[in-house]
């Protein structure tokens, strides 16, 4: 075997290492994550049963933008509206983890985040009262990094075809675990209170433990995939603004902040693929939020017949990940986001005109497809962009702008579904990913 065929393997070898890692690592993550999130109803009606006063002035608020939109007052709407509150939102910290990882690494920044993370699994186990839930809720908020400086890990690998595999495995640990860890979660809880504990803390303790093992396995697993040489040429934060402004995140300015900048053509795409990602997560993320609202009042959906759905999506979305999307060649990433994206139009429209389950799921496959190409393609796109020192930075302002589509999708779709109903909603929204694929073109 001639040097430089052995060399090319040992690249190989060393990708194939670090994805898996990187699936690991963010798969514990994620699990933990998602086991509180079939819970959030009843943690809120433990609260309101309670009386608590932090839970009673927030309640107010949420009754105030409830009645202001029209919505029926059923204790299901009023618990997902009062559960989508995004107080552990990354739009702020993304950036700013991505840019301390540009300077020291992105294995200690992980590490960081990671005991973060668990801090807040502890204050969550030991809450009795909402502002200790508020606390780790925001804990959680702070510290969670750990998908930008995964992406950024993956965004560092030499090999495109590696960087593209990489990413539809993050994608893969995403559908996995927010398949299975709401299961876990709601088996867990409902086990608790039969045993006559409360309910979440057993869930609670079982995140922490996924936290604990992640922070083990990052420390003896994970290698730093930046290079030295790369840390030693940060040329610093600049002007703190930029990792925090959204116009300064949507110009992605701080890629600018080098002695050898981009050219204005490479910022030019960067900017578009950025506006492509936020438009498509608000349109995307809205309709996600209410796609549970048109269930139950459509088809009278009970929480097991929703837990069904969303596990058909994330079984779908896993094996298009695992199959289609990790064996898409460089050069061909545009044009899978433009076919995910008008898989979209009629998905939606599907849905929101559905008179049966089959039509339904007709439409979710569609939709299951499209979220499972879509933010995996894009983000190999924009990981092509920044010098070695900036691929943290790069990848948290997206995964930054991603954050701020999904906290205010679902504020205005919820308010078109209430004002105008469900297939105007819809069929509205559908409509409107013609947008993100104008905005593709720029790209």
């Amino acid at each position: 075997m001639s040097d430089a065929n052995k060399a090319s393997k040992d690249v190989a070898l060393s990708s194939s290492r670090v994805i898996f890692v990187v699936f690991v690592l963010l798969l514990l993550d994620l699990l933990g994550f998602t086991l509180i999130l079939p819970l959030l109803p009843s943690i809120l009606d433990h609260y309101a049963h309670t009386g608590d006063g932090a839970y009673q002035s927030l309640q107010s608020a949420v009754d105030i933008f409830r009645e202001a939109l029209g919505i029926p007052m059923e204790k299901k709407y009023n618990s997902v509206l009062f559960g989508g509150i995004r107080i552990n939102n990354p739009f702020l910290s993304s950036p700013i983890t991505g840019a301390l990882s540009d300077r020291y690494g992105r294995r200690p920044l992980l590490l960081l985040t990671t005991m973060g993370i668990m801090s807040g699994y502890v204050v969550w186990a030991l809450s009795r009262s909402f502002a200790m839930f508020l606390l780790f809720r925001v804990i959680a908020g702070v510290c969670k990094g750990n998908v930008s400086l995964c992406t950024a890990i993956v965004a560092d690998l030499a090999d495109p075809k590696a960087r593209n595999r990489g990413m539809a495995m993050i994608g893969v640990a995403f559908s996995v675990g927010f398949t299975a860890g709401p299961l876990m979660g709601a088996y867990l809880a409902v086990t608790a209170k039969t045993a006559g504990h409360v309910f979440f803390q057993t869930p609670a303790l079982l995140a922490l433990a996924f936290s604990v093992a992640d922070l083990v396995f990052i420390w003896l697993m994970l290698p730093e995939t930046l290079s030295a040489h790369a840390k030693g040429s940060h040329s610093g934060f600049g002007d703190f603004r930029d990792l925090l402004s959204p116009g300064a995140l949507f110009n992605f300015s701080a890629v600018t902040r080098t002695k050898d900048p981009p050219t204005e053509q490479k910022m030019q795409r960067l900017k578009a693929l950025g506006r492509v990602y936020f438009c498509y997560l608000f349109l995307f993320s809205g309709l996600e939020f209410t796609l549970s609202f048109l269930t139950h009042q459509r088809f009278h959906f009970t929480s097991m017949e929703q837990g069904k759905m969303f596990f058909f999506i994330g079984i779908v979305m896993a094996s298009i990940q695992g199959g289609y999307a990790r064996r898409i060649k460089p050069g061909h990433h545009v044009r899978a986001v433009r076919m995910a994206i008008a898989a979209l139009i009629p998905a939606f429209i599907l849905i929101g005109l559905s008179w049966n389950v089959t039509m339904l799921y007709v439409g979710l496959a569609l939709y299951s497809f499209a979220a499972a190409v879509v933010v995996p393609c894009l983000s190999t796109l924009v990981s092509e962009h920044g010098t070695a020192s900036q691929k943290g930075t790069v990848m948290g302002i997206l995964r930054s702008l991603g954050a701020l589509a999904r906290a205010l999708g679902p504020i205005v779709s919820s308010s078109v579904y209430w004002l105008a109903g469900a297939q105007i909603c819809f069929l509205v929204t559908s409509a409107s990913f013609v947008v993100p694929l104008i905005l593709l073109t720029g790209a």
